[in-house]
Parts: structure tokens; sequence; C-alpha cells
């Protein structure tokens, strides 16, 4: 490990993005210590559209993370990153087939739910239709994640271990709770998501407990 790493990370986040609080999930549960630099994503029509943040990351997108003099943007990218720099705490199952089951979870909710209902996109549908659109496609990328959890489940996604499966679901939760998805079709998911709400790692992540978490919303 190279002298950079006694500079603490620094993570771009926004309190109640997903991505970010993916990040800052499996950061806790390595322990790496980390600083915040709040990108707010609706003030001023949105910081991450500034050119200074443009250049920390093309996309416009949070979460972006320095870390080892480098810059990594995209929340899995950054997890893998975290994964293989930092092995202690693996959130990643030794086995190659679990460790495909983490993967395929991960890319359910990264590729195939959260996209569909970011910001971006909700803006682009417009205020009228944005609810539906978002259960819609949020109820149809959970039926297929309580279906791949019957088979990989024990007490989180993948066995008996967290992984970063298990930090991808915890946030995709929270999202389908503020578009009002009824949950009650996806026992194991409901499951798994009450068994890790009062870990630290996953509290300590929480949106209510972010520094740029409105006061009226922080617990």
């Amino acid at each position: 490990m190279s002298g950079d790493n006694e500079q603490k990370p620094v993570l771009y986040s926004y309190w109640r993005s997903s991505c970010s609080w993916r990040v800052r999930i499996a950061l806790n549960l390595k322990e790496i210590p980390y600083d915040i630099k709040a990108v707010s994503l609706i003030k001023g029509g949105g910081e991450q559209h500034c050119n200074e943040y443009r250049e920390v990351n093309p996309m416009e997108q949070v979460p972006s993370l320095c870390i080892d003099g480098h810059t990594i943007i995209e929340s899995l990218t950054i997890m893998h990153y975290l994964e293989e720099t930092r092995p202690q705490r693996p959130l990643m199952p030794q086995d190659c087939f679990k460790r495909a089951k983490v993967r395929e979870i991960c890319e359910v909710i990264s590729s195939g739910i959260q996209p569909l209902q970011n910001l971006i996109v909700l803006i682009y549908v417009g205020e009228e239709k944005k609810k539906e659109w978002a259960q819609h496609w949020i109820m149809r990328g959970f039926r297929a994640v309580e279906k791949l959890l019957s088979a990989s489940a024990g007490k989180y996604c993948v066995g008996d271990e967290i992984t970063l499966a298990d930090c991808c679901l915890v946030p995709q939760v929270f999202n389908a709770r503020r578009f009002h998805v009824d949950l009650r079709p996806f026992p194991i998911i409901l499951r798994i998501d009450r068994e890790l709400e009062n870990h630290p790692a996953f509290r300590a992540a929480h949106p209510s407990s972010q520094p740029d978490c409105p006061p009226e919303v922080a617990k």
C-alpha cells in the first residue's frame, strides 16, 4: 500500500443518493475512515452539473471517491476497488459461484432498478407520472431480486455473511418506501432489510445520519 493511504479518502456524496449510500456502507463495514464532501443534487439546479464537479466526475453524478491518489466514479466500481485493495473484512465470498450471485444481485439493483427511478429520469418523466413510473420499475426489479434471494439467501443476501449485495439492497428498499411501493410480496427482501437496519455500519450510512441531511429529516 502506498503512502497515499495515509490521507483520508474523500467521498463526494449526497445524503439521499442510494448510490452514495452503498459506498458509505462498504466504507463503514471495512472500517475505512473517510471525509464527506457533500454535493447537492437539487441546490441551484444541482451542484453535480457545475464545471468544478464535472472535472471530478464527467457523468455529473455521485458518488465519486478520491482515494490512494486516484479518483474513482460509479458505486460498484468503487466498492470492488475497496474490496481488492483492502481485502480485510471481505464483502465478497471466497466461493466463485457465491461471488457471481453477489454480482448478480448488485447488477439487477444497480442496472435494472436504480437508474430507472433516478432523479434525472424522474425529472424527464414529469411530476404527474413519476410515482407510477418508479413503482413499476422497482416492483419489476424486486420480483427478480426476491426470486434470486430465494435460492441464495441465508441470514443475508448470499449466505450468512454481509456482502456487497446487502450494501446495494438496503438503500433500494428505502427508495421503494419513498415511492410507496407495496413490499408485502417481497418477504425475503423485507427480512434482510430488518436484519440490517440496526447494524452500526448501516445506521451510520443512513441518509438521516449524513452531514448534508436537512435538519427536518435528520433523526
